[in-house]
């Protein structure tokens, strides 16, 4: 069966310039035949079969495949806020594993007390009311069906091309076409509309998104919730704070929840603990994962406000490992270390650093259109210039010039290289990918 191709990401698994590259730069018999074996047994999905190389270890902010080389790794699936195999959070997970590893259901544990009150510390006050699942896509299911409970609403409000996981309900509430390809009648209720855009969206102006956000509210009636990334991850796209205050202004005033999704850019990454943070609002429900589990554990966690706490009589999650202990001990040291090693702050001052570099990269190829970044989360759209087509090809050619030279990132919306290190790499490392990046423009 042909189907189409989907360019939300640069990397499409089976294009020419994915063959050329392994053809390249895979020589090693043993990777070969690994990769082989991985088509074989996986089933086939986009964006991850068939596989780029085999990796057999991971530190800090890099990976190394079999042949040992190293790759610093600015994708990371968004889990390595504080890096890979951080001895911390492998440490406290070896003492977890000493005593409770698992707890049945009915019971609860000290582990998962300390980490709900540490958490919730953390937020405003008014969140206070938590609940762990093994995934982000699983947070975002209970924030959906907490938020229809509560409002007695079903319908939600989303973006186009936004991400809030895989399963069916997510795929609903979400906008990104590559998921629903093939998928027939989706989850009742939900509505798509444009998202606020920094250059080149649907509206000219991003408060107008805000006032069709109020337009369709009004028009449509039984909007139980507002589902949105406080930062878009994948092509960063950043809001102004007017926006978010005015869309908060919005939910509160037509009683529809307003649901954070944080899942991929909480932790530091954005330069504050939480995004929101960024923009002074506070949502009424928060979902949290990915570098939550330290990007050792599969973890995530809604947080919602304590007025919710309506809903005993329903089974929101009811996960397995609703309150692993393994899995808040890993998010406990992931907290510990933020703190304890100061990564705000650093993670701010890197953002001079890499806002000054892609200033210059600018500024040398007229190629690149915008930058876009907060914290260590950047964006480097590509156009052709003098026009507002996307330069996708030139992106995948930029893409695997850096993967040969050592850095790997993933291209987003075709155009977009969106670059989130570890936010743990020494500047040496930052710099060494900064010049890989100037090397591989200079190539085109």
């Amino acid at each position: 069966m042909k189907t189409n191709v989907l360019k939300t990401e640069g990397d499409v698994n089976l294009s020419e310039e994915r063959t050329k590259w392994q053809n390249k730069n895979v020589s090693d018999k043993r990777t070969r035949h690994l990769l082989e074996e991985d088509s074989r047994l996986f089933l086939h999905q986009a964006m991850s079969t068939p596989c780029l190389d085999v990796l057999s270890d991971c530190s800090n902010a890099s990976i190394f495949n079999m042949a040992g080389k190293e790759y610093l790794d600015f994708h990371g699936n968004n889990v390595h806020q504080i890096g890979f195999s951080n001895p911390h959070v492998i440490d406290q997970l070896k003492k977890q594993l000493d005593t409770l590893s698992f707890s049945t259901r009915r019971y609860t544990n000290e582990t998962a007390i300390n980490f709900a009150r540490r958490l919730t510390s953390l937020l405003p006050n008014g969140l206070d009311r938590v609940l762990f699942a093994p995934g982000g896509t699983s947070a975002v299911s209970m924030a959906l069906k907490l938020a229809r409970a509560v409002t007695g609403r079903h319908k939600v409000i989303s973006y186009w091309d936004s991400f809030h996981g895989a399963s069916l309900d997510a795929i609903s509430a979400g906008g990104e076409a590559v998921f629903r390809q093939q998928m027939g009648p989706m989850m009742p209720g939900a509505i798509r509309i444009p998202p606020p855009m920094q250059n080149g969206g649907f509206f000219e102006d991003e408060m107008k998104s805000a006032d069709y956000l109020e337009y369709v509210i009004e028009k449509e009636g039984e909007i139980g919730a507002f589902i949105a990334e406080t930062v878009r991850n994948t092509d960063v796209q950043i809001p102004s704070k007017a926006y978010w205050q005015r869309v908060r202004d919005i939910c509160t005033k037509h009683g529809v929840l307003l649901i954070l999704d944080e899942i991929p850019i909480a932790l530091g990454r954005t330069g504050k603990m939480f995004a929101f943070e960024n923009f002074d609002i506070q949502p009424d429900i928060l979902c949290l994962g990915k570098g939550l589990g330290g990007g050792v554990i599969p973890f995530a966690a809604m947080i919602c406000r304590e007025e919710y706490n309506v809903v005993q009589h329903i089974s929101l999650g009811h996960f397995t490992h609703e309150k692993s202990p393994v899995g808040c001990a890993a998010a406990n040291a992931v907290i510990d270390c933020i703190e304890n090693d100061r990564l705000l702050e650093k993670v701010n001052n890197d953002a001079h650093f890499m806002k000054s570099e892609l200033e210059k990269l600018k500024e040398a190829h007229p190629i690149i259109a915008h930058i876009r970044g907060l914290g260590l989360l950047w964006g480097v759209e590509l156009k052709y210039p003098g026009t507002n087509e996307a330069a996708s090809a030139e992106a995948e050619k930029i893409m695997y010039s850096c993967l040969e030279q050592g850095l790997s990132f993933k291209v987003s919306q075709g155009n977009v290289l969106q670059l989130s290190p570890a936010l743990t790499i020494s500047r040496e490392k930052l710099e060494r990918a900064m010049n890989i990046l100037h090397r591989a423009f200079a190539s085109l």
